[in-house]
């Protein structure tokens, strides 16, 4: 199973995502987990330590170079467009309690030269990683579907939307609609989060009539903490956990 997970900023998509990842593993599967968004938080949120530590493959110079042939950050370069990626799972992944997670990064904008040769890399390895590889992957995206290109959208088993009772968000998951059905993914869901009230829900259902949800989240002080603590959020919420496995059992359906 192939799952990429989207929405705005700050509506929880990580957080759903580490517990989906969590889900996964805890059904037995070997789960491959990658965060594509630049504003990377995925392997903290799976507990791993010192991510600071952790160097995103987009800033990889060495490696960008000697896979495209092109030197990062020149103007009008020749670079290889299929460069071999099939190496970087097992060499670039870390492992948390059983869970291989990759950190992609951002691709600086302006100004940066030549930003081709990363981007390539990038939309390559996540092309095969979707395609060829046999775990269940987990793709935390950012707003946007950059790193998405039309084969290998079509080829995600589901691409899952999070959203929070609020305008803002709501604009977003139809624009991530929109893209996604421009490039081919036909398999959509939504996941409500940080639901305070049945009222929350009720704006959202009404907002979204046409939008098919896989379940709706509450608000819990227990990711908070979790969050301070520095721990990943199914540890303390093993409660919220329960509702995405839950939602897991309705993808596979």
């Amino acid at each position: 199973m192939k799952i990429a997970v989207s929405g705005k900023g700050g509506v929880g998509k990580t957080t759903f995502a580490a517990f989906l990842i969590r889900a996964l593993a805890d059904e037995g599967k070997k789960v491959l987990a990658i965060d594509a968004d630049p504003d990377a938080n995925l392997a903290q949120a799976l507990g791993v330590r010192n991510t600071a530590a952790i160097v995103p493959i987009s800033q990889m110079k060495e490696l960008i170079e000697e896979r495209t042939e092109a030197k990062v950050g020149t103007m009008g370069s020749f670079f290889k467009l299929n460069p071999k990626v099939s190496d970087l799972p097992g060499k670039l992944s870390i492992e948390v309690d059983g869970i291989k997670v990759m950190v992609m990064g951002g691709v600086k904008k302006g100004g940066a030269g030549c930003i081709c040769p990363e981007s390539t890399l990038l939309k390559r390895l996540v092309g095969h990683i979707v395609l060829a590889r046999d775990e269940a992957v987990v793709l935390d995206m950012e707003a946007g579907l950059e790193h998405l290109g039309r084969g290998t959208a079509m080829n995600v088993d589901r691409l899952v939307v999070v959203v929070e009772p609020g305008r803002r968000s709501i604009e977003t998951a139809q624009q991530i609609r929109k893209l996604a059905a421009d490039i081919g993914v036909k398999k959509l869901s939504f996941v409500g989060n940080k639901i305070r009230s049945e009222k929350d829900k009720e704006f959202l259902l009404k907002e979204m009539p046409d939008f098919e949800f896989l379940g709706f989240m509450p608000y819990r002080s227990e990711i908070i903490e979790a969050d301070l603590d520095g721990r990943p959020p199914f540890e303390k919420d093993k409660a919220s956990l329960g509702m995405v496995k839950a939602m897991l059992a309705k993808l596979g359906d």
